[in-house]
């Protein structure tokens, strides 16, 4: 029997997302926001930085909702020293993944994942791929509608995965 590509849909509504909007692009300026972070224990998990605009990116990233108060004063410290435009933040978000150690191998999962999104009006806020794993960071509402429309587009029965 073939062992499916996709083996299991996780979620996790207990992150914040935090967005450092007009960061200069330059070498350095994610050094000089993470470690603080680190230095503070502040775990984060997802970053997503965008393509530089006019000399310009934002880094957005997620950690635990515990961590946002810690996270936020060193956020807004370190912003204003590199000359960033300024420090966004959302606590009513989920993080949903499709893992499988066969995603590697067989193109279009992404797409798929994000198409059945799309089709169930679930607007993605964030993605991180990995040879494991692909990850969306959703609003926390959506993370129901989401897991489920997944679970059934890739053939999954409720599992360990369970909501």
């Amino acid at each position: 029997m073939e062992e499916p590509i996709i083996s299991g849909v996780v979620h996790d509504a207990s992150d914040a997302k935090i967005t450092v909007l007009g960061v200069p692009d330059q070498p350095g300026v994610a050094a000089a926001l993470f470690e603080p972070l680190a230095a503070a224990d502040v775990n984060v998990d997802m970053i997503v930085q965008n393509t530089s605009t006019a000399g310009t990116t934002d880094i957005s990233f997620t950690l635990p909702k515990t961590d946002i108060a810690a996270a936020w004063a060193i956020v807004e410290k370190v912003s204003r020293q590199v000359g960033a435009r300024g420090v966004t933040h959302d606590t009513n978000i989920a993080k949903i993944s499709l893992v499988g150690a066969g995603m590697k191998s067989n193109p279009g999962i992404a797409a798929k994942m994000f198409r059945v999104l799309a089709d169930n009006k679930v607007n993605i806020e964030m993605i991180s791929t990995s040879t494991i794993r692909i990850s969306v960071v959703v609003a926390a509402p959506m993370l129901e509608k989401a897991v489920r429309s997944l679970r059934a587009a890739f053939g999954l029965d409720s599992g360990s995965d369970r909501l």
